[in-house]
């Protein structure tokens, strides 16, 4: 492998799955490992051999697989205590999943050996020598990762110490040093580095953090400060407890903060990210650095203003060079900047100063008053605009709508029922739907009663829907904050609506969902302008 000067060991699919709610298949495991090889990290870590179905599978079938840059690895532990290293099953696992790469971890803490293996000092060292030499000796390249090294380093810097020479001695290719329990504060990490590379001079070491203390990616950083040329981390920081040091952050600062070119396609860490939460069902963390999709947004009014003029005055880098990008949000906080902006992405006309950039925005800043929220609801906002700037041309006229809900004593299935009479163009229209909801009847009779004069609403669906109560305090007589997110299978846009009602809340963002899609698509009927109108088939603007 070519020379770099810190080397990425990624452990998602085995420290990563050790985390609370990721879970892994043995296809998802061949998938991620293909996406790290194409994203440039050094060593992919497949799991323990043989400790569970899944790394059975994914040994013999990731000797298939054809990665253009990583090294597969086998983890595992050294052999037991007053055994041969070559009689050892748990060894002879790790060589009959014939990865180029092994990576062992011995006990480092002389409290573990004595009270946890309950052997002697010198058997501990012995065990590291003969697995490690075991290995090396049959054609892998071993990384020994020296376990609970930094509390072990504390008690009894000799006893640690020798350890790493005991692997040394058997030829490990890099030491890593593991603050296994994540407590350790990244001067402690320093220190106990420099003295490791006193001891060990011109022998390549690693750094394996986890994040107990919100110290995994500074403690990492720590080490390679003082030397480690190798960092473990899994993407996005799953990993057990509270999680591993998140390569996410620590592959952006190492090559965008301290100079050193560690992945060659940087711009695409934002898209493995996504990938890793998709594949694995976990819901994106939004204030991610970095990666998340709020690491770049700006949503005060003085902030947007200065991002405008020059971005790098409130962001730190470039966004793309994550594969990121800047997010103007838009809310009570507001200048007219944030508007100008967001008119400015949706092709909206609307003149900096202008009293309709004015209207906008005060219109803005009474609705959040009200309980209105756009920050994730870009398609009613993009309606607020269209509306105060007379560029709406209304669907339909809403008439009324009812809804009901019937339970059963008798063990029927429970009866969800909506009316919604309208009309388009003076054609009235008077359709009613059952459902396995409320929202779910009221959508699927709307879509009825528009689908003769909007075929093209078919091609659309819910695919989110979220309730947040607002004043909590009113208990069930608080108002209602109803977030919808509606697709053409291509892109995706929220809509919000708030009531006092939950059912009134959720028409006035199902109405918005699919009045966007019209509007876009100049498929409206007419060219009214918007008003404030007791029907409410949108929310006031």
């Amino acid at each position: 492998m070519h020379d770099k000067p810190v080397f990425i060991y990624d452990t998602t699919l085995r420290d990563g799955t050790q985390g609370e709610g990721f879970q892994l298949s043995g296809l998802d495991k061949l998938r991620i490992a293909q996406r790290l090889d194409d994203f440039g990290v050094d060593f992919i870590e497949g799991g323990w051999p043989g400790s569970n179905p899944k790394d059975i599978e994914f040994f013999r079938e990731a000797k298939q697989l054809s990665l253009k840059h990583a090294k597969l690895a086998a983890f595992g532990s050294t052999r037991r205590a007053d055994s041969r290293v070559a009689d050892d099953p748990q060894v002879r696992l790790l060589m009959e999943a014939e990865t180029p790469v092994v990576t062992i971890f011995g006990k480092s803490w002389e409290l573990q050996v004595t009270e946890v293996l309950r052997t002697s000092v010198g058997e501990n060292r012995a065990m590291i020598r003969d697995t490690v030499a075991h290995l090396v000796q049959h054609g892998r390249e071993v990384i020994y990762d020296a376990e609970h090294f930094f509390d072990g380093f504390k008690d009894s810097p000799e006893h640690a110490l020798g350890t790493l020479e005991a692997a040394a001695e058997g030829g490990a290719s890099c030491l890593v040093l593991c603050d296994t329990n994540g407590g350790s504060l990244p001067s402690e990490i320093l220190q106990t580095c420099l003295a490791v590379k006193s001891r060990l001079p011109g022998r390549p070491f690693g750094i394996h953090t986890h994040n107990d203390c919100e110290l995994g990616v500074a403690n990492a950083i720590a080490a390679i400060r003082a030397g480690a040329t190798q960092v473990q981390g899994t993407i996005n920081g799953y990993g057990e407890r509270t999680g591993n040091c998140n390569l996410t952050s620590v592959i952006p600062i190492l090559q965008l903060k301290l100079g050193l070119a560690v992945v060659p396609c940087l711009e695409k860490l934002r898209e493995l990210s996504y990938f890793i939460d998709d594949v694995s069902n976990n819901p994106h963390f939004a204030r991610a650095a970095f990666v998340g999709s709020t690491a770049f947004a700006h949503k005060g009014g003085m902030h947007v203003d200065a991002v405008q003029k020059l971005a790098r005055s409130y962001e730190h880098i470039e966004p793309g060079a994550v594969g990121n990008a800047q997010n103007i949000l838009v809310s009570e906080l507001s200048g007219q900047s944030n508007i100008l902006v967001k008119a400015e992405e949706l092709g909206i006309p609307l003149a900096k100063g202008s009293p309709a950039a004015a209207a906008v925005l005060r219109r803005v800043k009474e609705l959040e008053n009200e309980g209105y929220s756009f920050e994730s609801a870009g398609g009613s906002l993009e309606l607020l605009l269209r509306r105060v700037l007379g560029t709406y041309a209304k669907p339909f006229e809403l008439h009324e709508y009812h809804t009901s809900f019937r339970q059963y004593r008798d063990g029927h299935t429970p009866v969800c029922e909506a009316t919604v009479k309208l009309s388009v163009n003076g054609e009235a229209a008077l359709t009613i739907a059952e459902g396995r909801g409320v929202v779910n009847s009221l959508d699927l009779a709307l879509r009825r009663a528009l689908q003769p004069f909007y075929p093209e609403i078919d091609g659309i669906s819910l695919v989110d829907y979220k309730v947040r109560i607002i004043n909590g305090h009113d208990a069930s007589a608080a108002k209602t904050r109803v977030l919808i997110v509606t697709t053409d299978g291509t892109r995706d846009w929220g809509t919000v609506g708030v009531s006092d009602n939950i059912i009134e809340a959720s028409w006035l963002a199902l109405v918005d969902g699919i009045d966007l899609f019209l509007q876009q698509r100049g498929l409206s009927s007419g060219t009214v302008k918007a008003r404030c109108c007791s029907g409410k088939t949108h929310p006031p603007g």
